[in-house]
């Protein structure tokens, strides 16, 4: 069986550049065991250093560019075929619309370090939207700074990673298997945990329909809007006679929701 460091030896520019693009796009895989690998072969001289920044970086633009055009021509759809297909809580998600509210393009550049983020933020700043140069010029920083930071760990420590690296892969086949076994594991683990969270919302839902039959009907109801000031930012619109309530200030014990409100 190829193993990954094989992987990177034969294949080197283009295996890192196809395993970042999927990583930086929301493939939940891990990245930086990849770029210490390409770091420490180039300490070794198999690799160009550069040419693995570079290539890394590429491969973060792209995904970039690939999710900032679709928020900018989907807008809310496109934030929400993420959050419906994303491993991740819906919780992670709200948190990553607040901050990157407060601090836009800056957020662009954090998220490259932050799993399952980077694709929301290039959505989100498609949405909004943020100029394309802007957006590409933050999205480039971050991806060097993010591919540059693992890449020359693992061209500093190459001799102590080609040590640790021999003795685990000595062991051949089972190890890899383990290896596989256990990122497998981390998968259906998010699964279901997301799908646990989606069956609690499920059992207290009322459908849109029954919703506006109510409202005509003259039933009082108290609808409280509970989406991000971004969520309404680059979606204007709502449920008529809905409270907007921002999400963070259900976290102030002070705060209640009342029927006469």
């Amino acid at each position: 069986m190829t193993s990954v460091p094989d992987l990177l030896i034969e294949h080197g520019v283009a295996v890192v550049f196809a395993w970042a693009f999927v990583v930086q796009a929301g493939v939940p895989a891990p990245a930086i065991p990849m770029l210490l690998g390409a770091g420490a072969l180039s300490g070794s001289g198999r690799m160009h250093v550069v040419l693995a920044v570079a290539a890394a970086m590429a491969a973060t633009l792209s995904a970039d560019v690939l999710w900032y055009s679709l928020g900018r021509s989907y807008g809310a759809r496109a934030l929400g075929m993420l959050s419906r297909f994303s491993l991740d809580p819906d919780s992670l998600i709200r948190h990553a619309k607040e901050r990157f509210a407060a601090h836009r393009l800056r957020y662009v550049v954090l998220a490259k370090f932050l799993p399952g983020v980077n694709p929301l933020a290039a959505g989100l700043a498609g949405a909004v939207p943020i100029r394309l140069d802007r957006f590409l010029l933050y999205a480039a920083a971050g991806a060097l700074l993010w591919a540059g930071a693992w890449i020359t760990l693992g061209y500093l420590c190459a001799d102590v990673i080609g040590l640790i690296a021999t003795g685990a892969f000595r062991g051949g086949t089972p190890l890899v298997i383990v290896i596989a076994v256990g990122f497998i594991a981390y998968v259906v683990f998010k699964y279901v945990r997301r799908h646990h969270f989606l069956s609690h919302l499920q059992k207290a839902r009322m459908t849109p329909i029954e919703l506006k039959r109510r409202l005509e009907a003259g039933d009082h109801l108290v609808i409280v809007d509970l989406r991000t000031a971004l969520d309404i930012e680059t979606t204007p619109y709502g449920i008529p006679g809905a409270r907007w309530i921002p999400p963070e200030a259900l976290d102030d014990p002070h705060q209640r929701i009342r029927k006469d409100s």
